[in-house]
C-alpha cells in the first residue's frame, strides 16, 4: 500500500498525531492537536513541528491550522493506521517467532517499521494467522484500517470486589512493564479487587489464586474487560 515510502520523521508524526488525536474529547469532531503537545511527544522544537504540519497539508495528511492546531485527513489516518499495523504484527512475530520477551519488542519494532516492506508485512500477517491483537494487549488495524473494540478500564479505577481479566499494557517503558510482569501480571490473567490504600495508594488484588499489590501509578496501565456480575 505505501511501498514508496516517506521519511521516518514524516510517518512518526503521523502516528504521533494519531495517538494524540484518540485522546482528545471524542464528542468533538473537530477537536485538534496542539503544536506544543506533538513537540513534547516528539521531542522535538516548535519551529519544526509547524514546518512539519505545513508541509504535511501540504501533501494532503495533515489538516492544519494556525493556532487551533492539527488533524489528520482520512489520508492521514490510513497512513497511520498503515504503521500501527505494521508496528504490532512485527511486535508479536518478535515474541511468537524469535523468542524476545515482551518487554525488548518496542524499540526494535519502532526501527523495523519504518523499513521493511508491506510484502514482508502481510507475509508476517499470514505467519502469525491474521492475529488480532500483538504481545502488549493492543489490538492490531487490519489492511483496511479495521481493528476489534473492547470496552476496557484501568486497574486503577476499578471499584473493590470487581473481576474481570488483563487485557492490554499501556506503557511504553520496558522497565514499568518488566515489573508488572514480573508481579505476575499477564494477559488473559483473572483478576479481583480485594481492597486499595486511599489517596492513590497501593492495590491489593487477586490473580488466579495467589495475592499480590501494585502501585496506583503501574495499575493505571493495565487496562482490564471487567466481568459483569
Amino acid at each position: 500500500m505505501y511501498e514508496d515510502r516517506l521519511s521516518e520523521s514524516v510517518e512518526n508524526f503521523v502516528k504521533a498525531v494519531y495517538v494524540l488525536q484518540n485522546d482528545l474529547d471524542v464528542t468533538d469532531d473537530d477537536a485538534r492537536v496542539s503544536t506544543n503537545a506533538l513537540k513534547a511527544a516528539l521531542d522535538i522544537k516548535a519551529p519544526s513541528v509547524t514546518d512539519m504540519a505545513q508541509r504535511l497539508t501540504d501533501n494532503g495528511l495533515i489538516d492544519y491550522r494556525k493556532y487551533r492546531g492539527v488533524r489528520l485527513t482520512d489520508k492521514g489516518t490510513a497512513l497511520a493506521l498503515n504503521l500501527i499495523r505494521r508496528h504490532r504484527l512485527i511486535e508479536l512475530y518478535l515474541v511468537q517467532e524469535l523468542g524476545y520477551e515482551i518487554h525488548e519488542v518496542h524499540q526494535e519494532a519502532e526501527i523495523l517499521e519504518h523499513s521493511v516492506s508491506d510484502r514482508f508485512i502481510e507475509a508476517i500477517n499470514a505467519k502469525l494467522s491474521n492475529p488480532e491483537f500483538d504481545p502488549h494487549g493492543d489490538p492490531i488495524p487490519d489492511a483496511d484500517g479495521a481493528f476489534t473494540q473492547r470496552e476496557l478500564h484501568p486497574l486503577s479505577d476499578l471499584p473493590i470486589a470487581t473481576r474481570g481479566r488483563i487485557s492490554r499494557f499501556i506503557t511504553t517503558d520496558s522497565d514499568m512493564l518488566q515489573h508488572t510482569l514480573d508481579r505476575g501480571f499477564i494477559l488473559d490473567q483473572a483478576v479481583e479487587i480485594l481492597a486499595r490504600d486511599p489517596f492513590q495508594g497501593p492495590i491489593t488484588v487477586k490473580l488466579g489464586n495467589d495475592e499480590t499489590v501494585i502501585g496506583h501509578i503501574v495499575a493505571e496501565t493495565i487496562l482490564v474487560e471487567v466481568h459483569e456480575n
